[in-house]
Parts: structure tokens; sequence; C-alpha cells
């Protein structure tokens, strides 16, 4: 049994001193203290709580302690696990009335029935436990204990309320500030027993559960099989990022859902419902960006490019957001967001358990345009690597563009270096989620003669928008997708070697399916399947099953620059 210490503290004013039996008391010196007998209950008593009588009491009293020198004596009584001497981390330590002076203790079916449940003891089962009368004299304590069992209720306490806090989490460990998780409905509208939280951890660091922010009070964390348990060991994040994390205290579960990005789709955006505008994690349960809108229509907020996480409006609640798939279950139904803002607005999303809603802010920060060139070339140690298409102030180019960190380029509008130049503030490739399938960013486009630098070496696809004086950059990770069942396949992550190619050394099974993704922009399947190297295609292309012999493999994709076609071998 994992136990808590659950401690009512004592404050002690400078009246204690005035309390003394004798005003003139003698100094400190030798002097000890009978310890007191107890009177009930009875050593190895059973108490039955009744749960259809919470208030009624139960007592605890014993006789005076006699301290040898004319001291005041204050009372508690202490609750640890059965056989406990020390009382180092009791259970629960309550003082007496009267500051301590009483030689009884009332305690309630209801007090004592919550503070084994805190302490982790199953309902309507007994506690062994052992209890004692605390005596103590200025900074002397004696003990009187004996043993008595206690049967809990029948019916478990399932708190209202739930916490997160650990050193993974971002309250720094501090309980007092631990993160309110916000409590789901059921379809008739009454509160059910779930909960969950949008928030960032940090791998290798522990977490848990708490249904207060200050103790006592009940803590969850897992059991010897990983699943949640009422008094469990906390919990060891093993990935850092921003998750959703859900609990069941009815079903005893808990859940995590990596959150690589949110974004925005829908008509307000370049590209509408093919688009996907991602917004930066601010901390707190809250996503925010600046973002261009061109159009009024509706859009939904999605996580991870997938249609299963969307984000709308719940239909009649202001600018309330429910998670689609969780809508009926919360008895609520949903609509597209809709929006009328035409230009920048800072997007913000606001998934904190006070919050799941949006709000629109005019971003009054926009730099003034540039003038948009006629054209628009990337150059390198003199050279141009990449000229841009235009279609009215934006610039873009299906390559990806095989940047070096060591490199100053240049954006010009001559081939030659010597129209007008143009920079960016920051660096290209920088983000916080380098791991995404999709990592995204936007820098600043400046009228300035300074280098342009990334902060990677990596192949990025550029799109320079003049009139917004911003250029938009991505990349990609690949993974090998490898499958007898869909629902139980590997994703085994690649590395990315430059340029364009992508490797992974793992053990493979003879005879699955396998095919290079990137959720779900890039789908690479081969017109040779069954054979160990061959060419690939996006979107086409059957799935590869050309491991016959089970093993350790050495898996090589090397991409065109534009990502639509490419080959791949598979060494073992």
């Amino acid at each position: 049994m994992k136990k808590y210490s659950i401690i009512i503290a004592i404050i002690f004013s400078a009246s204690f001193w005035s309390s003394c039996e004798d005003d003139n008391v003698a100094p400190l010196g030798n002097w000890d203290i009978t310890p007191s007998e107890i009177i009930v209950p009875e050593n190895d008593a059973e108490i039955i709580l009744d749960e259809l009588t919470p208030n009624e009491t139960h007592t605890f009293s014993w006789t005076p302690a006699i301290p040898s020198a004319r001291y005041a004596v204050t009372y508690s009584i202490v609750i640890d696990t059965l056989g406990t001497s020390a009382f180092d981390t009791p259970i629960l330590e309550i003082p007496s009335s009267n500051n301590g002076k009483e030689t009884s203790i009332a305690l309630t079916n209801r007090d004592l029935d919550t503070y084994l449940s805190y302490a982790g003891y199953q309902p309507n089962a007994f506690a062994q436990v052992t209890w004692a009368v605390k005596a103590t004299v200025l900074d002397k304590s004696v003990y009187s204990m004996q043993d008595v069992a206690i049967k809990r209720f029948s019916t478990e306490i399932i708190p209202s309320r739930l916490y997160i806090s650990g050193t993974a989490t971002e309250n720094n460990n501090v309980l007092a500030n631990a993160i309110e998780m916000k409590r789901l409905m059921n379809a008739d509208g009454t509160p059910s027993n779930k909960h969950e939280i949008y928030t960032s951890l940090i791998s290798g660091e522990k977490y848990e559960f708490f249904s207060e922010k200050t103790l006592p009070c009940h803590r969850y964390g897992t059991d010897s099989t990983g699943a949640l348990a009422k008094s469990g060991v906390a919990i060891t994040a093993n990935q850092s990022g921003q998750f959703r994390i859900s609990v069941d205290l009815d079903a005893k579960t808990y859940s995590l859902l990596k959150i690589e990005n949110w974004s925005i789709v829908g008509s307000p955006i370049v590209g509408g419902w093919d688009g996907d505008v991602p917004l930066e994690y601010q901390g707190g349960g809250i996503w925010k960006s600046s973002v261009n809108l061109i159009a009024t229509g509706g859009f939904v907020f999605r996580a991870n490019g997938s249609w299963s996480y969307l984000l709308k409006k719940t239909v009649g609640v202001g600018n309330t957001l429910v998670m689609e798939s969780q809508a009926a279950s919360q008895g609520l139904s949903v609509q597209d967001i809709p929006s009328n803002n035409l230009g920048k607005y800072f997007v913000t999303l606001n998934l904190s358990a006070t919050g799941y809603n949006y709000t629109f802010e005019i971003d009054n920060t926009i730099p003034d345009p540039i003038a948009t060139p006629n054209s628009l070339f990337l150059i390198a140690n003199g050279t141009a690597i990449a000229e841009f298409s235009k279609n009215g102030d934006v610039f873009s180019s299906p390559k990806f563009i095989p940047f070096q960190s060591n490199v100053d380029y240049t954006l010009n509008s001559q081939a030659n270096g010597g129209g007008t130049s143009y920079s960016i503030t920051g660096l290209l490739g920088t983000s916080s989620q380098s791991s995404a399938d999709k990592v995204v960013g936007t820098n600043t486009l400046t009228n300035a003669n300074t280098a342009v630098k990334s902060s990677v070496t990596r192949a990025l696809r550029l799109r320079i928008d003049f009139s917004q004086t911003k250029i938009d950059w991505e990349y990609y990770n690949f993974k090998l997708f490898h499958w007898s069942n869909w629902e139980t396949r590997n994703e085994f992550v690649m590395t990315y070697q430059h340029p364009n190619t992508y490797k992974i050394t793992t053990a493979l099974t003879a005879n699955n399916q396998m095919k290079f993704i990137s959720p779900w922009d890039f789908d690479l399947g081969s017109s040779t399947p069954t054979a160990l190297s061959g060419s690939l295609i996006n979107g086409g292309g059957a799935n590869l099953t050309c491991v016959s012999t089970s093993g350790s493999y050495t898996v090589t994709l090397i991409l065109n620059d534009d990502y639509q076609s490419g080959t791949y071998t598979f060494e073992q």
C-alpha cells in the first residue's frame, strides 16, 4: 500500500508560553513524559464506517500524559500503516480541540473514509492501521499506540476536479500552481468523470493527477501494469512536446495524444480547404499566430494535419469549441467556425481548462509592403540555384531547395545578383517542432542587402509573399510504414541525410506491406513493389512487399527535388 502524508498543521502563537501550568517555569533540563493510556477504541478493535450515516462520529480518547516538569501538554492523534512506530509520514495527523489540550477527538464516518481513500485503501474493505496518541511537550513527543481495523464505505470517492502537476509539467512541480484539467460533460448535460488537458511535457520527467491543489487529496499515478491507479507511482513522460492528456476515472484509464501542431484549415486562408496555416504554442494550453485572412467563410482548427482531430464551433454557444469526434458524447452539435474578417489577424486557440474557445485580434504589427519585383532568384556563392515562379505578389517553387547552415544565400531580382536584394529576419528552418511530420515556419521579408541563412542543413520549400512581407517555409520528415494489420502498423521514423535522402536501419518482418509516408501529404508507392530497389511515385504505386526474409535492413529513400518521385533500396 503506497501512502501519502496527510498532516493538519497546528500553528502555535506566542501565547503558548503563557499556557504553561506554572508561570515561573524551571529552565530546560532533565525531564521526561509519562505517555497517555488509550481508553477507546480498544486494541485490535474493528470500526465499520456506515455510509448511510456519514456524519456519525467515532471517538478516540486517552488519559492525560504527565510531564515530570510542569509544562503544558498538547495532543494529536496519528494514523499510519499497520505496525508503524515512528509515524514520520503518517496517513493523517489531527490535533485535538482547544488548541490540542483536549484528551479526545471525534471523527465522522465521512472523515475517516476520506482520509483512508486519500491513502489508497480500497472501498468496502478493512484498512488495517496503527493509531497513536501523540503527546507533545515543548520539543519532546511520546506516543501511545494501538492497532485498529477500519472498514471503508462500499462506494469509492471519485473527485469532481482533477489537476496535473510534476517535474514534467508546466507548473514547475508546485502543487499550489497545479494545472486544472477540463471536466467533460455527459450526453445528458451532467458532468462526467472524464477530464482532459492540452499541455506540454518534458521527456524523462514525472507527473501525477491530483484532486486538489493542496494536500491532503487524492492523487493518481500508475500500478505495476501501467494502468491508472489511485496512490500509484508517478508517471514518467517518454516524449517532450505538447499533448492532449485524457483521464477517465470511471474506467481507471489515461491516454496521451501527441499534438504536433494545431493549424487553421478552411475558406479564409491561402489554399482554402487544401491549405494549412499552423499556430505557435504559447504555453498554458494556448496556441496563437498572425494569420493572413484572404476571404470570408468557414474554417476549422486541425491537429497534426489529420481530419480525425477537428475543433469546431459549438452551435449556439458563442465562440466555444469542441472536438468534432467528442461532440455527440457530450450532447453537443457543431458547425464550421464562421469568419467575416479580412487581413492580418492574431488568431488565438485557447485550450486551457477554462477556455476551449477562439479569438481574433487585428494584427497592427504588419510592416509596410515591399514593392514586388518582376522576378526573384536564390543565389549561393555567386550562382543562382533557384528561380521562383510569380503569381501576383507571391513567388514560389515546387522544388525543395537543399539549404546548408554554413552557406550565405541571397535573394535578388536578377540571376547575377545585380538587381534589388532582399533578406529576412531570423533564420530559416528554426522550429520547436522539428520532429513533426511537416515542419513549417515564417520569417519576415526585409528590403535589405544582407545574407539569408538557414539554421538547418535541410531541403526547404519556400513561398515569398511581398504584399505580406513574409517567407513561409516547410520541410518534411518521412516514416517507413510497415504493417500486416494497418491498425497495428509500425511507423519507423527515418533519418534525414542531405540532400533529400532519408535512411533507417531497423528490423522488418517478411511479407509485411510498406510505404514511405509523411502523413498525409506524401504517400510513396512503387510500380515494382516486390523488388528490393526501384522507383517511387507520390500518390500512386503499390505497397512494397519486397522483404521476403525477416531481419535487420538498411532502407534508403532518395527523393527528387519536388518529392513527387524518387527511388528506394533495401539492404540486409
